[in-house]
């Protein structure tokens, strides 16, 4: 069901940047310098604007409904519950090495550095 919700969510969200990136803009942020004198009153909705609206209402709606799925998966669960209750693997303590195989070779060794082509 959450996955359905979702999916639907994602889907609105991109049908719902479309519908503002379509639509005409007219001037000035905020609804300043639209014209109409001192009675600026409300323009007349279009299509695409109910259309806008429209896929706003739903995609407030869609989130809502996920909010309500997640807060009920997670009812009477806490974090550190799922902590407390993971299994826990054995931790091995690391092998011990000695400590030659981090100093320079000395100048008795006779070994070369890089494998030769003999």
């Amino acid at each position: 069901m959450e996955n359905v919700v979702l999916i639907i969510h994602l889907l609105l969200a991109l049908s719902l940047i479309g519908a503002v990136l379509l639509q005409r803009s007219e001037g000035g942020g905020l609804g300043m310098g639209g014209g109409g004198g001192g009675v600026a009153g409300r323009s007349a909705g279009t299509a695409m604007g109910k259309l806008t609206w429209l896929l706003a209402g739903a995609f407030i709606c869609t989130s809502m409904a996920l909010t309500i799925i997640a807060a009920s998966n997670s009812a009477g669960s806490s974090v550190l519950d799922r902590i407390q209750d993971a299994p826990v693997a054995p931790v091995e303590a690391p092998e011990e090495t000695s400590g030659d195989l981090l100093l320079p070779p000395s100048a008795d060794d006779n070994a070369p550095l890089l494998p030769t082509a003999d």
